[in-house]
């Protein structure tokens, strides 16, 4: 099968790669209908953090069972299904918990020695604790397709983040970064009831699609001056920041629009520097830090339903389609901000 590889920054390759088989009871292999290409990706793309010469690389896909190792009983082939941006086995303590990445046996997609998802198939270990079944009419639905396919991670992702800073009906919201995973954490946000949420960023084209997500506000600037443009709309600042950027100057953004006593999610995966975070600030204001990597395997079931009746409707971050042949210039489309979030079908 052909699959996408990296073999040093810059350098994206589609290559013939051995077909996924079956190698342990409880596998299946899926051939992939939709992936994409995720922000967190760029950092292995830009050389910032490392991978392998020839390692696979993508980890958000969903697909139809081609083949089920015999002690699968959730799936047969045939099945569409959606997979988290991290393997389970379903069956630990952090699985029960509902902390998949945690799971001691789990592991990421792209991972040295596992496929990842930016391929035509992919060979699913612990496929009852990892997958979850979609509606096999989704399949010839190609927006409700596109929207799904966000529940491997960006809108999980948006959802945790809008989880741990603590959003509910009537609070107000400030979200960092205007990618993928901020306008999720925007509609994050709305679904979760927040009464004024605040987008910062100053592309139009990113802030167009947070207001169609439920922003009632956007600040363009950044740094100090972000701080003082979000401290004045609110009297003092949100009550609830979702972070999702993941760089020094956004913590401190963050941290700088928080009201006294209010709380951070956050999700952006830290890249590039320190986390900017004064504990001492965040002491003497009493504000509340809580996030991470986002267990989305957790977070499917509630989320899905709303995806289906159309309540929630990620699929505008996707503003970029290719074919498989197409995914090099789909992550420089990303590099150079030209694209949203690239869409992947194979």
């Amino acid at each position: 099968m052909r699959a996408t590889v990296i073999h040093a920054p810059h350098d994206i390759r589609v290559e013939e790669v051995p077909d996924p088989t079956v190698q342990q009871p409880t596998d299946v292999v899926l051939r992939v209908l939709r992936a994409c290409i995720c922000g967190s990706d760029l950092w292995a793309y830009r050389g910032d953090s490392a991978r392998q010469p020839g390692q696979r690389i993508g980890h958000e896909f969903l697909g139809v069972v081609e083949e089920a190792g015999a002690e699968v009983t959730g799936f047969r082939p045939g099945d569409l299904v959606v997979a988290p941006f991290v393997w389970s086995d379903g069956t630990c303590e952090y699985c029960a918990a509902g902390l998949q990445t945690s799971c001691p046996r789990g592991g990421f997609w792209g991972s040295v020695g596992s496929d990842g998802g930016q391929g035509e198939a992919v060979r699913v270990p612990f496929a009852d604790g990892t997958l979850v079944k979609l509606p096999a009419e989704a399949a010839s639905d190609d927006r409700l397709l596109t929207a799904l396919l966000a529940l491997s991670d960006v809108l999980g992702t948006g959802h945790h983040a809008a989880v741990g800073a603590g959003v509910t009906r009537g609070t107000t919201v400030a979200v960092v970064g205007d990618g993928a995973v901020g306008l999720c954490g925007v509609l994050a946000a709305k679904r979760l009831g927040a009464e004024r949420i605040i987008a910062l960023g100053r592309h139009e084209a990113r802030t167009d699609i947070a207001r169609t997500f439920g922003a009632t506000d956007v600040v363009a600037e950044r740094g100090d001056a972000a701080v003082e443009a979000v401290r004045e709309l609110t009297g003092g600042g949100a009550h609830a920041v979702i972070e999702a950027v993941g760089t020094e100057q956004s913590m401190r953004t963050a941290v700088g629009i928080t009201r006294d006593g209010g709380a951070i999610g956050y999700v952006g995966v830290p890249h590039g520097s320190g986390t900017g975070l004064d504990l001492s600030v965040m002491f003497d204001r009493n504000i509340s830090l809580r996030g991470g990597v986002a267990p989305v395997r957790a977070y499917i079931p509630e989320l899905l339903p709303d995806v289906l009746d159309g309540s929630v409707d990620p699929s505008p971050v996707f503003d970029l389609s290719v074919g498989l042949d197409g995914v090099p210039a789909g992550y420089r489309a990303m590099d150079e901000r030209t694209a949203l979030k690239v869409l992947v079908k194979p």
